[in-house]
């Protein structure tokens, strides 16, 4: 005898499935990474878009009676405008006979152009503290503010409280505000206006150091000496008696163009400008306030020190409104410039990233409610559909159950039972032992596709021991269990074949029962019911609450809507001659069940279900062998959609699958499914940052309106309701994982990938169950 090795340092070349296997797991990974990013994806767009409403990170608390003992006095009692002089506090007050006219909490698309098109109509300029999530939203009503000549500040991003935020929480506030307006107009302020703030008087020891801090950076804070209160809609009237200043007082007014209903305002703001122009008023902005000022106090300085001494007095700081070296060239001393001092044109990364913040946003605006809407017409149609489940389940099993029900003549002649076995060794004897007691006349054959563990050979000393001489025995070379079926389809010798998995056991009427609707001519196959049999496990337990449910419901609604998608390849059984005429187990596909139960409808044969024959499988023990089998049949199931597409347009009885099961299959087994993730992120974000409790409630309901269906399938196949305790469990795990196993292979099947047959490790664990006889 001899013998070949391979040479010393030398690799032996990979065979073609072990560089097919090579391709195949190469191929997965980025699969796997395109759905984790499109799954991150729309949960970024949900937390910017929560944060845009301050769902996300949101903080209501308003600080009220601090102490100010900390704050200088000639602050508390100085004018409206905060400025810091060479890093010394200072304020600035509205000269008499000046309105600083200003808004806050814009823009909103309903009130401010509003605003706009009443300033304009009376040539009066204004300024705007923006928040700048509703810039981020409305970027053309403030690109339109800003070329109509009015002021731009920053009210923060999100409208908190600055005095109870750390500084980074400050620092994000106001870069975030600043990159908005970068990519709404073009441009950056120095102008700030805290939330919840007033006069002077109000600062206290809490907001002084964020005044201070962000006074340091350049920014100038302003206040207001005279506030409408519009916010509380007192009515027109007492809105402009409230904003007018004291005898010929200046004033920075406080009136709102959004946060509510601003009717009132619209009505108002016409009617105060005409008032206050009557007796003499000027408007201007806060800058065009600060230029006043700067303008006489270089003034007094030319009286007092000359030339000299008035070229040197300096701005309000190093980067306040009209001197900072990156103001807009647009300026250039022109009196729309001096309005719009605090501005500074964005430039380089500040105005892309902003314009970045700005198509995000409006990707998320409009991105969101779409979703909301097709979640809401899937959520209806899935609730439907489980309506219209137990409504069917309930007419197909008093249809069946009848005692007067009956298929025709008692079908009594042999059946050829196709067992195709690969590496099988752990449960053929036991598939075997199962079909030794049928009640009914049958011939078994055992197709071995190739095994290498000796799956023949335990075949052959398992029906000598049990005494079954109906039982052959087919070697081939391994081709894949298609062609292995096949091949026990063409080796049998009776008109009706039987087919079933190597792991799969029967009960002693399983053959009968199954075989009684071919006394109906018109019957091609028949779906039986499988069972899970090794359930004490948490994944055993979850896929019989999925089969039951399955079975019972799905099929029977199937069966009597004559559009029967799947016959399992656990339990099933043919015409021969059909399943020859419609070319036998088509290898096009990995779900041949699917395939050849389509191609039967086709060809004009009806495929019902038997309730009563019962098959006992095996199902994966662990989360890996379950993922690998649902991925097949999911990618498989897409794959004999796509081969019997023209379904759609067959005529007759032959085209019902195609006008009825194939849009239920689509829907409600691929795009619903796909959709059921965004479901469960869209609930757990509402249960976060929206209303928990509401959030909790419906999933709640969904959840008793799923147990309750699980319930009526368990109460139809008489199943122990224990196994409902492990649903709850079932919809955050298992569910979950389903679905990503679905959208895995929504995304193989649309990249054009292929899949290997995959053998699952089986335990032989399975047998027929206990009082069964």
């Amino acid at each position: 005898m001899t013998t070949t090795s391979t040479p010393r340092g030398r690799r032996r070349a990979p065979s073609r499935m072990q560089r097919a296997a090579g391709r195949a797991a190469a191929l997965q990974r980025p699969r796997v990474i395109l759905a984790l990013l499109l799954l991150l994806g729309l949960t970024s767009v949900m937390l910017l878009d929560g944060y845009l409403r301050a769902e996300v990170g949101g903080d209501e608390r308003v600080r009220t009676g601090a102490s100010s003992s900390k704050v200088p006095d000639k602050i508390i009692d100085g004018g409206p405008i905060l400025t810091f002089r060479g890093g010394r506090a200072a304020t600035v007050s509205v000269p008499k006979k000046t309105i600083a006219l200003t808004f806050d909490d814009g823009p909103n698309p309903t009130y401010t152009p509003q605003v706009l098109k009443i300033l304009e109509e009376n040539d009066v300029p204004a300024t705007f503290f923006l928040v700048g999530s509703m810039v981020s939203r409305y970027p053309g009503i403030v690109r339109d503010m800003v070329q109509q000549g009015s002021e731009v500040g920053i009210h923060t991003f999100t409208h908190v409280d600055l005095s109870y935020q750390s500084d980074a929480r400050v620092d994000r506030e106001m870069e975030q505000t600043q990159l908005a307006l970068a990519g709404a107009a073009g441009i950056t302020t120095t102008l700030f206006r805290a939330p919840y703030s007033s006069e002077t008087d109000a600062i206290d020891n809490y907001s002084w150091p964020v005044y201070k801090r962000l006074g340091q950076e350049g920014y100038t804070s302003v206040f207001v000496d005279t506030d409408s209160d519009d916010w509380k809609k007192p009515g027109v009237s007492k809105i402009v008696d409230w904003a007018t200043p004291k005898g010929t007082s200046g004033a920075a007014v406080l009136m709102h163009d959004a946060g509510g209903d601003r009717a009132q305002t619209i009505a108002a703001l016409p009617a105060y400008i005409k008032k206050m122009k009557a007796k003499g008023y000027t408007f201007t902005t806060v800058s065009g306030v600060i230029e006043k000022q700067n303008a006489g106090s270089r003034q007094t300085a030319a009286r007092g020190t000359g030339a000299a001494a008035a070229a040197a007095t300096p701005g309000a700081t190093g980067e306040q409104p009209g001197t900072g070296p990156n103001r807009q060239a647009a300026q250039g001393g022109s009196a729309a410039g001096r309005l719009q001092a605090a501005h500074r044109e964005a430039t380089g990364a500040t105005l892309y990233e902003g314009k970045a913040l700005i198509v995000a946003v409006a990707v998320a605006e409009y991105a969101l409610p779409v979703l909301s809407v097709g979640l809401m017409v899937v959520g209806v149609a899935v609730m439907g559909r489980f309506g219209m489940m137990v409504i069917l389940a309930r007419r197909h099993y008093r249809q069946r159950n009848r005692r007067r029900f009956s298929w025709g003549p008692p079908v009594t002649r042999p059946v050829s039972v196709i067992v195709p076995a690969y590496n099988e060794k752990e449960c053929i004897a036991n598939t075997l032992e199962s079909l030794s007691r049928s009640t009914h006349p049958i011939e078994v054959i055992v197709v071995d596709d190739g095994s290498t563990d000796g799956t023949s050979e335990i075949a052959r000393d398992a029906a000598y021991a049990l005494g079954m001489t109906n039982v052959r025995v087919i070697r081939q070379e391994n081709a894949g269990k298609p062609a292995a079926l096949n091949n026990g389809v063409r080796s049998a010798s009776c008109d009706l074949v039987v087919m079933m998995d190597g792991d799969t056991v029967f009960e002693p009427e399983t053959v009968r029962r199954l075989v009684q609707p071919f006394a109906d001519p018109g019957v091609g196959a028949v779906a039986g019911n499988a069972k899970v049999g090794n359930r004490n496990t948490v994944i055993g337990a979850w896929q019989h609450i999925e089969y039951v449910m399955g079975f019972n419901l799905d099929r029977r609604m199937y069966d009597l809507l004559r559009c029967m998608p799947t016959i399992p390849g656990a339990i099933g059984a043919f015409r021969r001659e059909a399943v020859l005429q419609a070319g036998g187990m088509s290898e096009d596909t990995l779900a041949e069940d699917t395939d050849i139960t389509i191609a039967m409808h086709r060809a004009g044969w009806r495929v019902v279900y038997e309730e009563h024959a019962r098959a006992w499988t095996e199902a994966p023990g662990s989360l890996k062998q379950l993922w690998s089998q649902r991925y097949r049949w999911s990618y498989g199931t897409m794959q004999a959609l796509w081969k019997h597409r023209k379904s759609l347009t067959d005529k007759g009885p032959s085209g019902r699958f195609g006008r009825v099961g194939m849009p239920l299959v689509v829907i409600f087994q691929i795009l619903t499914p796909v959709c059921a993730p965004l479901i469960d992120v869209f609930t757990a974000y509402s249960m976060v940052f929206v209303d928990f409790t509401a959030a909790l409630l419906a999933w709640l309901a969904v959840l008793a309106v799923q147990l309750v269906c699980a319930a009526y399938a368990f109460r139809l196949d008489r199943e122990k309701y224990r196994y409902l305790l492990m649903m709850p469990l079932q919809q955050l795990a298992y569910r979950q994982m389903m679905y990503l196993v679905l959208i895995h292979s929504c995304i193989t099947a649309l990249t054009g990938g292929r899949l290997r047959w995959q053998k699952l490790k089986r335990t032989g664990e399975v047998g027929t169950p206990a009082g069964v006889s």
